[in-house]
């Protein structure tokens, strides 16, 4: 049962792609973030409120180290990911998320001083050949295609970054606080910044048309977003880490590209390539030699 909610876990995450792919064709991306989040906090609050009211006095004791990981989990990561995803595919974004864990290898290098091995460091080098080779379509001579690198996948680039800074500095967590308690914060704190950012944002750009959010495609799309990746995947993965450790359900973060690439090829049409595949394998190369010691 644990490996199950882990794994559906992941895949609710890789879900994300495919549904936010097809909500900012009609919506705002800064909108549908703050409406994710507002619900998200709303729905948690009622439910794990009594967790909250217990912890509070040693979420107020870090309150800036979960106000920094809200920042990069709840704010950064999906902004940017809904943004990119007005420009360039779910596939393309999910190959880049992919490529995160050999980030989250160097930033614990950089400012945690770990140790990292020889593995390590070709899984690194593996991770970006992949991006790089994703990004030059599989021509290492086709520099242009860097002049060709639309804002999507910059913004895409941008969201996995924030992820892996996200989980870099998850360490910093008081870990005595129970993670319903820790992710509905988040989520609160996440909603309270997006808010004056959407309110000036629609000051400057008013929307005329307010029809695509009342559709019954955005109701269902946000509330997948809601009930699914933000809250049932944060409950199945604090349960399966819990019993299993962080250490050996840390491979299962590994399913979200993978996941959100195949639903992208299943329920986008998006076209496969062959260097997609080829992009993930120097990836998924690079994923092992890094999970390796």
């Amino acid at each position: 049962m644990t490996y199950l909610l882990l794994t559906l876990a992941a895949i609710f995450w890789g879900g994300n792609y495919v549904v936010g792919h097809i909500l900012v064709d009609q919506t705002d991306p800064i909108i549908l973030t703050e409406g994710r989040w507002a619900l998200t906090a709303l729905l948690l609050m009622c439910m794990y409120y009594k967790q909250v009211k217990i912890d509070l006095p040693k979420i107020k004791k870090s309150l800036s180290t979960v106000t920094m990981l809200a920042v990069f989990g709840q704010v950064l990561f999906p902004l940017t990911l809904y943004i990119g995803l007005q420009y360039t595919s779910s596939l393309n974004a999910a190959i880049y998320m992919s490529a995160t864990p050999g980030m989250v290898l160097l930033i614990n290098k950089l400012v945690f001083n770990d140790y990292i091995s020889r593995n390590n460091i070709l899984g690194v080098i593996l991770s970006s050949l992949g991006v790089v080779y994703l990004i030059l379509q599989g021509n290492f001579t086709n520099l242009d295609a860097f002049k060709n690198l639309n804002q999507g996948d910059l913004w895409t680039m941008g969201s996995a970054i924030s992820w892996a800074f996200y989980c870099s500095f998850l360490r910093k967590k008081d870990k005595t606080i129970s993670g319903n308690a820790f992710v509905t914060v988040s989520s609160l704190i996440g909603a309270l910044i997006l808010l004056p950012v959407t309110i000036i944002y629609s000051i400057y750009h008013p929307t005329s048309n307010f029809s695509p959010y009342f559709q019954f495609a955005f109701i269902a799309g946000l509330l997948y977003l809601v009930i699914f990746p933000s809250w049932l995947s944060y409950v199945f993965w604090n349960r399966g880490i819990a019993d299993i450790g962080a250490t050996r359900g840390e491979i299962y973060t590994h399913i979200i590209p993978l996941s959100g690439g195949l639903l992208s090829i299943i329920f986008l049409n998006v076209e496969l390539a062959w260097f997609h595949l080829v992009s993930s394998l120097f990836i998924v190369a690079g994923i092992y030699l890094c999970s390796r010691k």
